[in-house]
Formats: structure tokens, C-alpha cells, sequence
């Protein structure tokens, strides 16, 4: 006998495979007495047992028409189909479940998103499932296919809307982190002021006498390192005699000692200032200023992005913009809860701060002519 006919076969009867043969249909004397499945309400309404577990879990608004929603019900009461509730809360613990979907796990602000979500699911009973992509930011591939009418929607931070194609398969709702609002199929977005943050950063060297740059770029082609790109190019374009070099690397230390090292060997004036990406950069780039001969902030002034612990492990500290991590994981959350009671949320932007420190200075040398 096999799993399918084990599952369906009520006290052990004989099941007949019918029409497609996916779907067991109980028949002679032992259909008075054979429990009905949901695959069985799934065949005669013509759904999938996705479908049908929204709406015996009454978690169906926003995500299943009405008309289909009664189709399932009518079928449900036809067979005389009542949902196990005791196999049903084994299997899902609290009473909605919430998977988060996150680039790496070795990235610390990702932790921090995912503590800020943990906290507000607590206090809604709604369980986390933490999923780190196999592939990064590229597509990821369906942890739970096999499951995934246990889970009741997706958080995805830092990745393209198109990377959860096989993670949206049923419709579950979706709220994107750090991603591009003006291209995303996903029912609420939450992000930070990713531009906002450089400008800052931009507007904070610049008033230091900062006019020659180098930008530490993290190799990923996501939106959120994209828009640090533009974001620094606008800031600087209207100010006369700045030149702004950049220098791509991995996000690790040594890439972006790495990266600094070409930049300040470039020809060309010399970098002033490195503005890199990441505070994880920017400690490549202060260990690169010091191998050149240089000194941080004296000859060299360097910025990171993140403000992770790691800014003031480093010595002269890392003057570096604070991203509320914790508070997006926790607005995330809250926006996947109000999709899933059927409403809309408006789009939410989260402000970010620059945090000067000792390893950015006033420029006080004219650095090297070309």
C-alpha cells in the first residue's frame, strides 16, 4: 500500500484511483466509513489542497476569491470533510506561521532583522521560520514545497521580487525588505533611505573639504547597493572639482583592502576619502590606508555603512550610518500580519543616521597630483 493510499484509505478499505490519478476516491462499503481528505474536497472543487487549507483555516480573504472559497466550502460539506485539528496544530505549532527569507546568515544586520520580526510575531502567536537562500540574492529555490499550505506568508529582505518566484507558488502573502519599491509584485514593501544615508555621508565629507573620492562598492547586484551608486553620483555631481573613482569587492575584509589598495594607487589625485559600502569594507579600507603608508583620518578619511559592532572595534572608530536593522524586521512583520487580515499597507520608509566618528577628518593636504 502507499503513503497516498495509507493516508486516504480511512481504516485500512480499499482505495479506486478515478479520472486523474492523483486523487484516491473511496468507494463501496467502505465509503460510509472512510474519512474524506483534503485531497478529496481539493478534486471535487477543483483547487489545490493549498487552497482548501486557506479556507477551512478561514485565512483565505486577500488570497482566494469568494466564489472558489465557497466552492471548497460546498464540497467540504458534501464529503463531510472536517479539517484534523489535532494533526493540524502539531504540525504548525502556533496558530499562523511566517517564513523569513534572508540572503546569508554570517551578515549581522540580517540578524538583527530577523530579532526584529522574532519580536513582534511573539507577541501576534505567529512562529518564524528563518530561511537563508542557498543562492544569495539570486533565485531561491522552495524550502517547503512539499509544506507550504503550513505556512501563512514570506518576509524577503535584500532580494530581487523575481528570486521567490518558487517561494510564491499558492499565492502566499508577501512582504519585501530592502528592496525596490518601483518594481515588485509583493503586497507591502518596507525599506530604509538607503540614498538618504549617502547623502549624508557625501554631505558630511564634503563640508570637511573632501573633493576626491573613491567608492569601496560591494559586488551584489541588488537594488540596495545599486541605489548607494546613484545616490553618491547625484551627490556629487553639482559640486565643482570632485572626482569620484570606484572599486568593486565582495563583502569581506580583504576584498576591500583590497579594493583601496587600487583605488588609492589609481592614477590620478588621490583619494581623500574612501566611502565604501559596508562597515565590513571599510575596515579592508583602513587596513589598506595603513599598508600604503598612510594614516586614518589624517591622510585618509573612511566611511562605512551599517553601523555594526564592528565600526567601533576598529581603531580610529568608523564614522558609518546606523540602519534601524531591528525596526525594519519589526515593520516587516507587522505589514505580513495586516496582509494577512486582508488589508493593503502603505509602503513604509525608515530613516537612517550618520554617525560621525574619529575615522573621518577635515582634509588638510592637497594629496597626490596626477
Amino acid at each position: 500500500m502507499t503513503a497516498d493510499d495509507q493516508l486516504t484509505s480511512g481504516h485500512g478499505g480499499p482505495t479506486e484511483r478515478t479520472g486523474d490519478d492523483r486523487w484516491p476516491t473511496v468507494r463501496g462499503r467502505h465509503a460510509a466509513t472512510a474519512r474524506a481528505t483534503s485531497r478529496d474536497v481539493a478534486r471535487a472543487a477543483g483547487v489545490s489542497q493549498a487552497t482548501v487549507s486557506l479556507v477551512m483555516g478561514d485565512k483565505w480573504r486577500g488570497r482566494v476569491s469568494a466564489p472558489t472559497a465557497d466552492a471548497v466550502r460546498r464540497a467540504a460539506r458534501d464529503l463531510g470533510y472536517r479539517p484534523n485539528l489535532t494533526a493540524r496544530s502539531l504540525r504548525l505549532g502556533p496558530t499562523r506561521t511566517a517564513l523569513l527569507v534572508v540572503p546569508a546568515l554570517t551578515n549581522e544586520f540580517f540578524a538583527r532583522v530577523h530579532a526584529g520580526a522574532a519580536r513582534a510575531a511573539a507577541a501576534h502567536d505567529v512562529g518564524v521560520v528563518l530561511y537563508p537562500s542557498p543562492e544569495g540574492t539570486g533565485p531561491a529555490r522552495d524550502p517547503f514545497a512539499s509544506a507550504r499550505a503550513a505556512l501563512d506568508g514570506v518576509i524577503a529582505s535584500s532580494m530581487a521580487a523575481e528570486a521567490l518566484t518558487d517561494l510564491r507558488q499558492g499565492g502566499l502573502p508577501l512582504v519585501m525588505l530592502d528592496s525596490d519599491p518601483g518594481h515588485t509584485p509583493a503586497d507591502a514593501t518596507v525599506n530604509l533611505d538607503i540614498e538618504d544615508g549617502i547623502r549624508q555621508v557625501a554631505h558630511h565629507l564634503l563640508t570637511l573639504g573632501h573633493r576626491h573620492f573613491a567608492h569601496i562598492a560591494a559586488g551584489i547586484d541588488s537594488w540596495t547597493f545599486r541605489a548607494r551608486a546613484r545616490a553618491l553620483t547625484a551627490a556629487l555631481a553639482d559640486v565643482p572639482g570632485t572626482t569620484c573613482r570606484t572599486e568593486t569587492a565582495t563583502l569581506d575584509v580583504v576584498a576591500g583592502r583590497h579594493a583601496a589598495e587600487r583605488a588609492l594607487a589609481a592614477p590620478g589625485p588621490r583619494p581623500t576619502a574612501l566611502i565604501c559600502d559596508g562597515d565590513v569594507l571599510a575596515a579592508g579600507a583602513c587596513k589598506a590606508v595603513r599598508r600604503t603608508g598612510l594614516r586614518v583620518p589624517d591622510d585618509v578619511s573612511v566611511t562605512g555603512f551599517d553601523d555594526s559592532p564592528l565600526a567601533v572595534a576598529l581603531e580610529p572608530e568608523l564614522t558609518t550610518v546606523r540602519l534601524p536593522a531591528e525596526a525594519v524586521g519589526e515593520a516587516g512583520m507587522r505589514a505580513l500580519l495586516a496582509v494577512m487580515d486582508g488589508h493593503r499597507p502603505a509602503p513604509v520608509t525608515l530613516p537612517v543616521g550618520l554617525v560621525p566618528r574619529a575615522s573621518s577628518a577635515a582634509h588638510t593636504n592637497a594629496g597626490r597630483a596626477g
